[in-house]
């Protein structure tokens, strides 16, 4: 049987032979991708949204009761929603949107992650170099890295004699240990094949670092920057706490001295949004880098 393509149907004209076969034309790619995009986004962000709105009807029912501790959602909105819907305001040199205290945490950690990000994927690379070294220093590192931010901010203020550098070297001595330990877990996993590749074609040093070692064990590097970028998200807001400034650290203690719970709640809101949004920001940059190999 032959096919036909499909046609409206005008009145007045002749009906399709009978025995023919219709087959309906598929849409045109661009409808394809745009549906594909519609689909994925729709599988992707409906079931976060449909578990926060049973998690936030759950919270308003067990505290819409009176006499409770926390505020309900509808409370937070009522009392804090301004810092929500407007994160950019400026009144005053402490009175002032949540967005900017964001930004000001945000600068500190730049700097702090950022070196940590450099000298630890260094001292990694020199470390998984020699299976000797890396066994003498790994205690040493397994040590160090589990001393909490806090406990290095009074050693910080005692050097540096100011809370902006001070913050900066917690956030720094706190994301470094696993940048350092997951980029010499990656040196070390590097195939032999590669390096007698790179033995074969006289690779110096560097070429050697930028062509093989930084592609090949991309995936443990930025896996450790993930957890650093995360460390240091923490730090610099137990750090801003005590030091005090305009970050979103301070901005929860002073909250909590004013007896403003609801603004402690939304300030938590934008630091977790913050956080999840620097760790997708470090994944996308490793898919980059690694050519599609990190999940």
């Amino acid at each position: 049987m032959s096919v036909t393509a499909l046609k409206p149907k005008v009145a007045g004209a002749p009906a399709l032979p009978a025995g023919k076969v219709v087959a309906i034309a598929p849409p045109p790619p661009r409808a394809r991708r745009l549906s594909g995009m519609a689909n994925r986004l729709v599988e992707n962000a409906l079931p976060p949204v449909l578990v926060i709105a049973a998690l936030l009807a759950l919270w308003q029912l067990a505290l819409s009761g009176g006499g409770a501790a926390l505020p309900s959602p509808a409370e937070i909105w009522r009392q804090s929603g301004d810092l929500i819907l407007q994160p950019f305001y400026v009144a005053g040199t402490q009175d002032m949107g949540l967005g900017w205290r964001v930004l000001t945490s945000l600068e500190r950690v730049g700097v702090g992650f950022g070196l940590a990000a450099v000298v630890g994927v260094a001292i990694g690379a020199v470390i998984g170099q020699s299976a000797w070294l890396m066994r003498g220093v790994d205690p040493l590192f397994q040590v160090l890295r589990t001393v909490p931010p806090l406990a290095w901010l009074p050693i910080s203020l005692a050097a540096f004699m100011d809370s902006r550098p001070s913050a900066i070297f917690v956030i720094f001595i706190t994301a470094i240990w696993p940048v350092i330990i997951n980029t010499a877990a990656g040196v070390r996993a590097i195939p032999q094949d590669y390096r007698n590749v790179a033995a074969v074609l006289r690779l110096n040093q560097w070429e050697f670092f930028a062509k093989i070692m930084v592609p090949a064990a991309a995936p443990y590097i930025f896996s450790g920057l993930r957890i650093g970028v995360g460390l240091a998200w923490l730090a610099i807001v137990a750090a801003e706490m005590l030091t005090g400034g305009v970050g979103i650290g301070f901005f929860i203690w002073d909250a909590w001295n004013s007896s403003m719970l609801t603004d402690i709640f939304v300030a938590l809101l934008y630091i977790g949004v913050t956080g999840f949004a620097l760790d997708r920001l470090v994944a996308f940059i490793g898919r980059v880098v690694s050519r599609g190999t990190m999940g």
